[in-house]
């Protein structure tokens, strides 16, 4: 049992670093195998298919982003827990950035992924408002409930759709760089620095600082 799970760990970690050097779609389970030096039968022993990987890839994505997108237990937040978001939600997307590389297909091809998709789009802008919200409480953001929501819905539209748009911006979308997937974070952090407070300006001026990537760096532009 500890030898099957071992190389199903094997399958799902080489397939991430395939799917995210190459493309989904340009990675077979056949090369998967093939780079584990494993035959394709036992690849098929643990998982049926390329799908059955994904699906796999999607769970672990989704723990990791639903157990940090939260407010602090017992206290309120501070600048501190905003630099801990933003470094959890780099490091989030680009482990697993083979997702959104092309996601309008996988929901496409997968209607159960599709409706699991869904739910966890719902759970995240809900727990993203309730991230908002807290940091309102704490004095570091000014918002009404409605830009709360919007504002929300914008972080996650940008969370969502920044590495695609890199792609689709560069010639070589396997050179993607963690560089340019940071200038992403930049313009999430961006989207609220209007409703931050006097008290809080330098503070989160300093993270601007901190995710600031030069556009040059981050798309085929001279």
């Amino acid at each position: 049992m500890i030898t099957r799970l071992k190389t199903r760990q094997r399958i799902i970690n080489t397939s991430l670093q395939l799917f995210n050097q190459l493309g989904e779609r340009s990675v077979s389970t056949n090369h998967i195998a093939a780079h584990l030096e494993i035959s394709p039968g036992n690849l098929y022993y643990h998982f049926p298919n390329k799908q059955a990987i994904i699906s796999e890839l999607f769970n672990e994505f989704e723990a990791l982003i639903l157990g940090f997108l939260r407010p602090p237990e017992g206290r309120l937040p501070d600048v501190n827990d905003k630099r801990d978001y933003l470094k959890q939600l780099l490091n989030a997307i680009w482990q697993y950035r083979f997702l959104y590389r092309d996601i309008e297909y996988f929901l496409h091809s997968d209607a159960d992924l599709a409706v699991r998709y869904r739910y966890f789009s719902m759970q995240c802008l809900f727990q993203g408002q309730a991230v908002f919200a807290g940091f309102v409480q704490a004095g570091i953001l000014d918002m009404t409930p409605q830009q709360i929501e919007s504002l929300t819905v914008n972080a996650w539209i940008i969370l969502t759709s920044w590495v695609s748009f890199l792609c689709a911006t560069r010639e070589r979308s396997d050179l993607l760089s963690e560089q340019a997937v940071k200038r992403g974070i930049y313009q999430l952090l961006m989207l609220e620095s209007g409703f931050v407070t006097a008290p809080y300006r330098c503070a989160v001026d300093e993270l601007l600082n901190e995710y600031y990537v030069p556009l040059q760096n981050t798309l085929d532009v001279q």
